[in-house]
């Protein structure tokens, strides 16, 4: 039995990635407030640093893509903001190959998929 695969210990989480981009509310692809759901703001914007870091530890990776910069990978997990609330979130980090650094590159709200969705319908 193998261990799940992980994410190395030095994942860096490049601080203007989350200050110009994850917390700033944006006309396209706003992210700001999904993550305000859970407390997050630009005001503690080091708290979601810290909570990604500990999400790219605790959760194995669920998907490796290969691209012209480097491997590609998805990491699901869940965040519990400052605010007590649990967010369920794609994380996507890149290592590059210039480098060999891995680092964080976006997230997104996790779709879960109900039965129905999956057209599994049962009767009680």
């Amino acid at each position: 039995m193998h261990e799940a695969k992980r994410l190395p210990r030095d994942v860096v989480i490049p601080e203007d990635k989350l200050l110009r981009y994850l917390l700033l509310p944006r006309e396209e692809d706003d992210k700001s407030r999904f993550l305000a759901l859970a407390g997050y703001t630009l005001a503690n914007w080091n708290v979601l640093r810290e909570d990604l870091r500990e999400l790219a530890q605790r959760y194995a990776i669920s998907d490796v893509e290969e691209s012209p910069y480097g491997t590609k990978y998805e990491v699901r997990g869940q965040l519990r903001g400052p605010n007590g609330t649990v967010l369920d979130v794609v994380t996507i980090w890149i290592t590059l190959k210039a480098t060999g650094e891995t680092r964080f590159v976006t997230l997104f709200p996790e779709v879960r998929r109900d039965r129905e969705n999956q057209g599994v319908k049962r009767k009680g």
